[in-house]
């Protein structure tokens, strides 16, 4: 079966319901609705100068889409939304929805499951390209973060020191589980050393779950109700991914982490991969057990070492669900581009009602100060 692609999928799963017809509910609201449609407009209208960072965009390249796609027809969707392309079609897309700036990231996992001198190798040609590429071709319209051979630390953290020094990246950016680790294992330490020294965030991407995780969670013997592009969605972006980085973040926290880095800056995307929703539970659930081993409580890391990023997530509710929790000093604008619109993003954030001020921060300033850059205006 030929895979639809997350858009496609999420177009599919949309229609299911548009032959329900309006509930009762719908109609009585319809005139509110369109009052704050109009509201928003206006609103709109007032922030169309407002520029973006994007912080969380992806590329790929031939040989990371034959590593890390799951069959041809994964790898044909892939390159037909442009996930290859670093030029013109990228800074069109870039330009029509009003993006300043992409940040890159390589697609997932990257190349973190590659172990040896292989992995090292991968990841200085992809950063090199980065930097020969892209990022000098068309200067001020795209930063990056490192790709690492996580499953080599010391020579993952020598890669971070050489990208941040000498090309110039802005951190790292990790793909879930390495070889069923995760950063709070002692392994990683020399990777958090160095960030911690070079003053540069790690990005905690989501990942797919280990082989032995994704038969018990994300698979059946029901040969009915299954097929494979499926059971590579609910693991991944339909709903594994968001529990799988929400559960690192804890790691870190309950296993000491930031107590033995105190300084140490970790971004998550996707509107804070659920956090927003388990906030209370987790602080008052897991504050007893950690009281007497960790040095803060537990909520107060979540305000002292965590960024989150509005990724591919441009729904109001959620953002300011986000804003009731986390700072808006620490909240920045991203798009998950090409798996998800520009355009369609920064108009929804230009009609959300925010102070000016606030929004600015969100949109890039939180990003210019986090990562020590200016926007470029065009």
């Amino acid at each position: 079966m030929k895979p639809m692609g997350r858009r496609g999928f999420l177009t599919a799963s949309t229609a299911l319901g548009i032959g329900a017809g309006l509930s009762t509910h719908a109609i009585v609201s319809e005139v509110s609705e369109n009052e704050t449609s109009d509201k928003t407009s206006d609103i709109s209208r007032r922030d169309q100068d407002l520029p973006f960072i994007g912080t969380e965009e992806t590329f790929s390249t031939p040989t990371l889409l034959k590593l890390n796609s799951i069959n041809q027809d994964h790898i044909a969707f892939l390159e037909e939304i442009g996930l290859s392309d670093l030029g013109q079609r990228r800074i069109g897309d870039m330009d029509a929805g009003g993006l300043n700036v992409q940040i890159l990231s390589a697609h997932t996992p990257s190349v973190q499951n590659v172990p040896g001198q292989r992995g090292i190798d991968l990841a200085y040609r992809l950063n090199r390209q980065l930097a020969d590429g892209p990022i000098a071709k068309y200067p001020g319209r795209f930063k990056a973060f490192a790709t690492l051979p996580l499953q080599s630390p010391e020579a993952a953290a020598d890669e971070l020191e050489r990208s941040v020094r000498e090309d110039g990246f802005l951190g790292a950016l990790t793909n879930g589980h390495i070889a069923k680790k995760y950063l709070d294992h002692p392994d990683f330490e020399p990777v958090l050393t160095r960030a911690v020294a070079l003053d540069v965030p790690i990005y905690l991407h989501p990942g797919y779950p280990a082989d032995e995780v994704f038969k018990i969670y994300y698979s059946t013997t029901r040969s009915k109700y299954t097929e494979e592009y499926q059971d590579y969605i609910f693991s991944g972006s339909g709903y594994g991914w968001h529990q799988e980085v929400l559960t690192q973040c804890i790691r870190m926290i309950a296993y000491g982490v930031f107590d033995r880095f105190p300084k140490l800056k970790i971004i998550i995307g996707h509107m804070g991969e659920g956090l927003p929703f388990y906030y209370e539970r987790i602080v008052n659930d897991m504050g007893e057990p950690t009281k007497e081993s960790l040095e803060k409580p537990i909520g107060q890391y979540f305000q002292d070492n965590f960024w989150v990023t509005t990724s591919a997530f441009p729904q109001t509710e959620l953002l300011e669900l986000l804003l009731k929790y986390i700072s808006v000093d620490r909240v920045m604008f991203a798009t998950d581009y090409p798996f998800a619109d520009i355009k369609e993003q920064t108009d929804w954030f230009r009609g959300v009602d925010l102070p000016r001020e606030d929004k600015e921060k969100i949109a890039f300033r939180n990003a210019e100060k986090l990562f020590r850059m200016k926007v470029s205006v065009k």
